[in-house]
């Protein structure tokens, strides 16, 4: 990744993990940057990935990981019959809405890994064959796993970035940082 968190920002396990997180996240928010909608809706690639989608994918599994860890359903149910709705945007879904909503849900994000006592603590997970066979999950898995789901997103955002228009992710952090 081109940017690096310095650890005298994050002072504690929690912020570490938080600080992480959010790095992830601006790789992904930054592969938008000055696109159009219909830009970040293109699939320039084999793959049916695009760049709105995986904004709105990210948001929807942090939103979701984090309502679980709280004992709360998520906001956006998906199974395999609607899976494929969170990697697109449907019928007037802006990339805007999505990179707003995000930045709500990584609020809420912050603000509960925060509150909870122990990063050891832990929460039942629903019996499905997609989630962890152990049940449960500590409140540092889901940290971990969130950075590692957003982190392989973000590198699916720069190959389709620079497939889009040739621009990289040290142009987008330079990009950004002038903006």
């Amino acid at each position: 990744m081109v940017t690096h968190v310095p650890a005298e920002e994050y002072g504690d396990e929690r912020g570490a993990l938080l600080s992480f997180l959010a790095e992830q996240r601006g790789g992904i928010r930054r592969a938008v940057l000055g696109l159009t909608d219909e830009q970040a809706t293109s699939r320039p690639t084999v793959s049916e990935l695009s760049l709105a989608g995986l904004v709105k994918h990210a948001a929807e599994v942090e939103q979701s990981w984090i309502a679980r860890a709280k004992g709360e359903e998520p906001a956006v149910h998906r199974d395999e019959t609607n899976w494929g709705e969170t990697h697109r945007l449907l019928e007037g879904e802006t990339v805007a809405e999505q990179l707003a909503y995000w930045e709500k849900v990584a609020a809420e994000t912050e603000a509960f890994i925060r509150s909870v006592p122990s990063l050891d603590d832990t929460f039942p997970l629903p019996d499905q064959p997609w989630f962890p066979p152990e049940g449960r999950a500590s409140i540092r898995w889901v940290c971990l796993h969130l950075i590692r789901e957003t982190a392989r997103h973000a590198g699916h955002a720069d190959i389709i970035r620079e497939s889009l228009d040739g621009k990289t992710a040290f142009e987008l952090v330079a990009l950004e940082q002038a903006g």
